[in-house]
């Protein structure tokens, strides 16, 4: 269940938002006060906890002594919680825009 979110290309014509990785800025600075540069943070906080968790999968599979089953245990289930908030959200802004969309004006 590993998850990776690609930065998809803009639109002719567009302009990607200052501090967005799109324009050489960081996520910190693009979280400072908008609502793309949050939820871009915490996709990449779920992303992190993926391969975090995939990466001591690995070394405990390899016989790591450093990598316990509990910690190992515990990383994939806060990595399987974390996905499981992103998609929740995920699924609820859908429906809102749907929701709006079908709005009459």
């Amino acid at each position: 269940m590993d998850v990776r979110f690609p930065s998809f290309p803009l639109p002719p014509g567009a302009q990607a938002p200052a501090g967005t990785a799109a324009s050489g800025g960081t996520a910190r600075a693009a979280s400072a006060g908008s609502f793309s540069g949050a939820l871009n943070e915490a996709l990449q906080g779920v992303s992190k906890l993926q391969d975090d968790s995939a990466a001591l999968q690995r070394r405990f599979l390899m016989g790591d002594d450093s990598a316990s089953l509990e910690q190992t245990m515990m990383a994939m289930q806060k990595s399987q919680v974390a996905f499981q908030a992103a998609l929740t959200v995920r699924n609820r802004l859908v429906a809102a825009y749907t929701d709006i969309m079908n709005m009459p004006v």
